[in-house]
């Protein structure tokens, strides 16, 4: 078997993107009304009544779906949700922490908590939005969002992984020096949200892989992101022909 030269791009899948479709596991969402998101985890407290005093029953994770039955403002002017979380789990929920893509004004809602976050908070938002707000006109914007997110996380992935890794260890064990920095277990969440990294060998860094620069390109190429995102990928293939 060939090994890769230093000056050679490996190309590391994590998961399958999720352009055009999602190949991560499919969340089902309860039954009895209208499905929400959670995308604000700091505000996801499941209450048995619809008040910031209310017992807490449980708290949702970011990404986990409600189903809405109703709502009603509390005395102090919060919204929340009366929501189904399970068959047989339900109880109210802050309005605040939780998008639907069939409300109307939550796809600009989640875009500004989106521009908001920093690091891998922004990136696994924008991905509930990319899953979730299909038809929406701001998906080019949420696009080019998550695709820089991930190149700004490629750069502090190498910082992190050449700090880490012990060049002795790594010569005493054998295997190939790309597959330890490909199996840094600093990648595993960036796994979860259908990350593609490329790693260069020759400068032992990481390189977010382009995917969503090109579906950008090609769905939306009159847009104005999709001018930011051929800059991207011609910067991208410069690196890999070096």
């Amino acid at each position: 078997m060939k090994i890769p030269s230093p000056r050679t791009f490996v190309s590391f899948l994590l998961v399958a993107s999720f352009f055009p479709t999602m190949a991560l596991a499919v969340k089902r969402a309860p039954a009895g009304g209208r499905v929400a998101i959670v995308v604000d985890e700091r505000l996801s407290a499941l209450r048995l009544t619809p008040e910031l005093s209310g017992r807490l029953l449980r708290r949702i994770g970011r990404g986990g779906l409600v189903a809405v039955r109703g709502e009603r403002r509390s005395r102090d002017g919060v919204v929340f949700y009366r929501v189904n979380v399970t068959r047989r789990t339900g109880g109210w929920i802050q309005r605040d922490a939780v998008v639907s893509p069939s409300r109307a004004g939550d796809d600009a809602r989640l875009l500004r908590l989106v521009k908001g976050s920093e690091d891998f908070d922004r990136i696994a938002r924008a991905l509930i939005f990319l899953e979730n707000f299909r038809l929406s006109e701001l998906r080019p914007e949420v696009m080019l969002i998550y695709a820089t997110a991930a190149e700004d996380a490629a750069a502090h992935l190498s910082r992190d992984s050449t700090r880490r890794l012990d060049l002795k260890e790594m010569d005493a064990g054998g295997a190939p020096l790309f597959s330890y920095y490909l199996n840094f277990n600093g990648l595993d969440r960036y796994n979860r949200q259908g990350i593609t990294f490329l790693f260069d060998s020759r400068v032992k860094r990481f390189h977010y892989d382009g995917e969503a620069w090109r579906e950008l390109v090609h769905r939306y190429p009159r847009s104005p992101q999709a001018v930011e995102a051929r800059k991207r990928l011609a910067a991208l293939g410069q690196n890999q022909q070096r």
